[in-house]
């Protein structure tokens, strides 16, 4: 029997206010245990939540660009469940009416094929306190420093067909978030969590499988590894003649397998009433068109933009658009007078590639957009050869050069462009080259760039390489 993969996926995304979603605590990562709690959040009697305006703000930010419904009012619930990290007793959500409705989101995936991942509903919340394990022996320790933290949860569809199109949608949400500048994505710091429900069924069959919740899985390596084994586990339980039960589980990343941490609850089980200390949350006219009007340009139109306007295949616009401070690199370089394409490629390609080298992000590049700029402006106009470049480029990010110019005068970088020059190491080249000289006259092509490596080899790879490549050309013929 051949299966069908069925993935849903629901991330929590805590929101960049600097205070609480109810109260008036930090949201500040890494304080001392407790220390970042009010009465709200220890839920003290006669304590009362207020709603932060900047929390909703960032929801109706969202509910724009996916294009979903965005309710002008929504209703918060209490969603009752009992462990020691939620002091109430019970969480406050949104149910019935959220504050976004629908939406979409699209995806690329490996091949550039592109997919519509439908959203259900996008509603706020607050999250939950930690519990300790590590600290004690035989105990458990509870920091309220999380509760209360604002979190929008955003809800798909069962689009998805595989760990990759998972995967691929949650790198898109992640950059979607990030370059609203609505969450830090910071996964490390449980900013932005996904919860996954994985079921399986024959192919051709409509009826869903019995799902299973992965819960927390805080990067997409994790993420792929975790679907996957919990597809084939829910696959050889089925082919064993065994049921699947609903489950909330956990993934092991030292083992790589998922484990099984409690039965999944329904809605039902939560037992949902709006509550009764919190008006419905209603978002004036006036609030949603100037939250409307304060709207970046979305990566999608932005890519249409960066085609148009620079001439960038679909590929590289895309690759520049994911997130707001990419895109603003490369513009700044083109603006500063780079070639748009070499611009382009340099962002996507030694500029990114060397931030993740060192793990840095595009706003902590050593190399400014205006020194990129410099850079590309002294490859096309032939002062370096694009090889070059590229030592010129790891001076500069190791802080050894003020400015394009002065580490090529300084190292002595610049290209040799005069044919007489080139002529001579060509010369010295070919008396040493019989025998590829010959395998070219015979046909080998690869002989040609042979000797054109053995030239820019003699010239410290300074000789201009379309000079080299005709000059060889012409001597040999």
């Amino acid at each position: 029997m051949t299966w069908e993969v069925v993935i849903g996926l629901e991330t929590h995304v805590q929101l960049t206010t600097a205070s609480k979603i109810f109260s008036g605590a930090s949201t500040a990562f890494g304080a001392a245990p407790n220390t970042q709690a009010t009465m709200v959040d220890l839920a003290l009697p006669g304590s009362l939540p207020v709603m932060n305006k900047g929390a909703a703000e960032r929801a109706v930010k969202f509910g724009l660009a996916i294009g979903a419904k965005v309710n002008q009012r929504s209703i918060f619930a209490r969603k009752n469940y009992f462990y020691p990290d939620l002091p109430k007793g019970y969480q406050i959500s949104q149910f019935e009416t959220p504050i976004v409705e629908g939406g979409s989101l699209t995806i690329t995936l490996d091949d550039g094929t592109e997919k519509i991942v439908e959203l259900t509903r996008a509603h706020l919340e607050e999250d939950a306190g930690k519990s300790v394990h590590e600290q004690f022996d035989h105990e458990t320790g509870v920091d309220l420093n999380r509760a209360g933290t604002p979190l929008l949860e955003i809800v798909t569809e069962p689009v998805m067909r595989s760990s990759k199109e998972a995967v691929a949608y949650a790198k898109a949400l992640h950059g979607l978030v990030r370059y609203l500048d609505i969450c830090d994505g910071n996964m490390q710091e449980g900013s932005f969590r996904c919860d996954a429900n994985v079921s399986v069924r024959p192919v051709g069959q409509k009826e869903f499988g019995t799902r299973r919740e992965i819960k927390n899985l805080n990067s997409f390596k994790f993420m792929q590894q975790a679907i996957d084994f919990e597809v084939r586990w829910q696959i050889e339980q089925i082919e064993d003649g065994k049921k699947i039960v609903q489950a909330t589980v956990l993934f092991n990343p030292e083992t790589g397998e998922t484990k099984a941490m409690r039965s999944k609850e329904d809605a039902m089980d939560y037992r949902y009433f709006p509550d009764p200390d919190l008006p419905p949350l209603v978002i004036t006219d006036e609030m949603f068109a100037r939250i409307k009007a304060s709207m970046p340009e979305l990566p999608e139109a932005k890519c249409a933009r960066f085609m148009s306007q620079y001439g960038l295949p679909k590929y590289d616009a895309r690759l520049l658009t994911q997130d707001g401070a990419t895109s603003a690199y490369f513009e700044t370089a083109t603006q500063a007078g780079a070639d748009a394409k070499l611009a382009a490629n340099w962002t996507i390609g030694e500029v990114n590639a060397t931030l993740n080298r060192d793990e840095k992000t595009i706003e902590q590049s050593p190399v400014a957009a205006s020194q990129l700029a410099d850079l590309i402006k002294r490859i096309s106009d032939g002062t370096i050869s694009n090889k070059i470049a590229k030592t010129v480029f790891e001076t500069l990010w190791s802080g050894d050069g003020a400015s394009v110019d002065a580490v090529i005068e300084a190292k002595g970088l610049k290209q040799i462009s005069d044919v007489g020059a080139i002529e001579k190491i060509v010369d010295e080249v070919l008396a040493k080259s019989p025998a590829q000289i010959a395998d070219y006259k015979s046909g080998k092509e690869k002989a040609l760039m042979s000797i054109v490596g053995m030239v820019m080899k003699a010239s410290a790879g300074k000789a201009n390489p379309a000079q080299v490549n005709e000059i060889v050309k012409r001597k040999i013929s």
